[in-house]
């Protein structure tokens, strides 16, 4: 027989359950991974257009913050903000469209917000 050992979070099916279900260190691994990526983008694809970024975008990028959300979405306007700031920082990676406010980026681009992905579940 062996004593059970008392642990401070656990990994199940990519993510990590802490002991008080906050998902702190799993939003925490999840956007410094997801910023990780977008730093790799930006390094290697110096002037890319709108299809490119799109692309680079939806394959690399979103599927770290968007997988398993249903299970940790976060609900404080801080989590949710530094969430947000992912996708924030990554469309100013078009040129022509740094400049200009973030809702208007996501409507040129035809992206939703990720808050608006997770509560609707919009693929």
């Amino acid at each position: 027989m062996f004593p059970l050992e008392k642990v401070n979070s656990v990994v199940d099916l990519g993510v990590r359950f802490d002991i008080n279900l906050t998902f702190r260190d799993h939003m925490s691994e999840k956007i410094n991974k997801a910023y990780s990526v977008l730093g790799v983008i930006k390094r290697n694809f110096i002037h890319m257009d709108e299809h490119t970024f799109i692309s680079l975008y939806k394959s690399m990028i979103r599927p770290h913050v968007a997988f398993a959300n249903s299970v940790w979405c976060p609900f404080k306007i801080g989590e949710i903000k530094e969430i947000e700031k992912i996708q924030k920082r990554a469309t100013k990676l078009i040129i022509k469209l740094k400049n200009k406010p973030y809702t208007d980026r996501l409507i040129h681009l035809n992206l939703p917000t990720l808050k608006y992905r997770r509560l609707y579940g919009v693929i």
